[in-house]
């Protein structure tokens, strides 16, 4: 099928849009059962991620209140870092999906290389960095922190950037076994970190009475096991379309190097700014007390786990948006991409409909005082019905943008709208019109409004065809 033959019944605008000398190429199909069997270990990976920080808190909170306060200090700091590894991992992603669209293998793999050697580049220096200067941010950040809670927070952060290779090496390879359409065996990876993590830390907490210590060394062992056995995996097994076979002949290409980083740097840049909007934001919930700190804690992790099957949708997007980019199947990549839009669409809807009818409940779980509890309701509330009519468009969209190489726009609309509408909004009706800390959540959604419009826009309006990555 020829590439420009793939554009013919789209609008005049796609019709004239620039496009490389055509190749001949097999169309890319995704049926029902290949989209079944790509998003369901997705879905449930990431709802492991999710999972491990839980039972992480809730282990090691049998140490004391300054362990898991300490912990949480370094995990904000720690997601800041790890967007690095996930935004590189993106890069690589697009790049090797459109490769396989194209029916180069040989370019997948070249990819593939580079991005593990970037990867462990970028991971290596952080670690680094992170060792010598870690009390430095952490004060940096937080301010006056507590004696107990300042060295718990330190031991546990030398541990986890101890880590940041492994993890590094693990998102890579997990973001190389998704391009091939096999997100099972980074669930299965997840699956073992995860009972890992749990049988480690009770041996490590409770018999042999590690504290803190022992949580991050499950941790720092648990990555070290999982990026061992994905890699060793991508490097023996050279039937898979993807492998890393040959990589240990290190040689670096600039030009594959510039196509990854083309895609990862906006989108580090943009889920950087994202989270520093965040951590920003949640200065507002210390101004107005203890129980709104509380209500938001609870909220943010019901929201967590909610999000995740978005999450998923978003990752399996990426790869098959990009598989039809490279293939020139344009009108492949839309119809896809509506598609898992409706599924992602009808899937929030089922969350957050139990979410809403099981509200007290589930709030109920975390035994929190009578204000805080009424606080977090109305948190839920207005994020339920925000986050279903707006969230996806907003954070899922955007992946079919940057599997198109359009990552530049999506850094753009994503910092202006967090920074603009977000963070402004959020202490604007907070303080000034009094809204107090309902104002953080009425301002999420104002953000979720906003970016879904942007990138709505952007994607029907078929500029990202002009856009080129390989």
């Amino acid at each position: 099928m020829d590439s420009r033959q793939s554009v013919t019944d789209l609008e005049p605008a796609v019709r004239s849009s620039p496009l490389d000398t055509p190749v001949t190429l097999t169309p890319v199909d995704w049926n029902n059962k290949k989209l079944f069997s790509l998003f369901w270990p997705l879905i449930i990976e990431q709802l492991l991620v999710v999972m491990i920080g839980i039972v992480d808190m809730v282990m090691v909170s049998s140490v004391g209140e300054h362990a898991v306060s300490g912990i949480s200090l370094v995990e904000t700091i720690n997601f800041l870092i790890i967007t690095s590894f996930n935004a590189i991992a993106t890069g690589g992603s697009v790049v090797a999906s459109q490769y396989l669209g194209r029916r180069e293998e040989k370019n997948a793999c070249g990819s593939a290389r580079q991005l593990v050697y970037i990867s462990v580049f970028i991971s290596v220096i952080l670690m680094v960095a992170t060792i010598f200067t870690r009390r430095l941010m952490l004060r940096g950040i937080f301010g006056h922190i507590a004696d107990d809670v300042m060295n718990s927070a330190d031991i546990y952060f030398l541990f986890i950037a101890l880590s940041y290779p492994f993890l590094a090496l693990y998102t890579s390879a997990a973001a190389l076994f998704r391009c091939m359409g096999n997100s099972k065996v980074p669930m299965r990876a997840v699956i073992v970190i995860n009972i890992f993590n749990i049988g480690a830390n009770a041996l490590f907490i409770y018999v042999f009475k590690l504290g803190v210590a022992g949580a991050a060394m499950s941790t720092f062992i648990g990555r070290v096991i999982t990026a061992a056995i994905l890699i060793f995996v991508l490097i023996k097994d050279k039937t898979r379309i993807i492998n890393l076979c040959g990589i240990m002949k290190v040689k670096l290409e600039g030009a594959m190097i510039k196509r990854i980083l083309n895609i990862g740097i906006p989108s580090g840049l943009e889920s950087s700014m994202f989270q520093i909007g965040k951590i920003l934001i949640t200065r507002i919930f210390t101004m107005f007390g203890t129980a709104a700190i509380a209500a938001n804690a609870v909220g943010a992790t019901i929201n967590s786990l909610a999000f995740m099957p978005g999450s998923g949708y978003g990752i399996g997007l990426l790869i098959i948006v990009g598989q039809c980019i490279g293939a020139g199947d344009y009108l492949a990549a839309k119809r896809y991409t509506k598609k898992i839009m409706l599924l992602s669409y009808a899937t929030y809807f089922i969350i957050n409909i139990n979410i809403f009818i099981f509200m007290k409940p589930i709030i109920g779980i975390f035994n929190l005082s009578a204000e805080a509890a009424e606080l977090c309701e109305l948190f839920l509330r207005i994020h339920c019905i925000t986050s279903t009519l707006f969230w996806c468009p907003s954070f899922v969209l955007p992946n079919a943008l940057k599997a198109a190489g359009d990552a530049r726009y999506v850094m753009i609309v994503a910092v202006c709208t967090m920074w603009l509408v977000r963070v402004c909004s959020a202490f604007f009706m907070a303080f000034t019109l009094g809204f107090g800390p309902v104002a953080v959540y009425l301002a999420m959604g104002a953000d979720f409004l906003f970016r879904g419009i942007f990138f709505l826009k952007r994607w029907l309006s078929n500029k990202w065809i002009d856009k080129k990555v390989i």
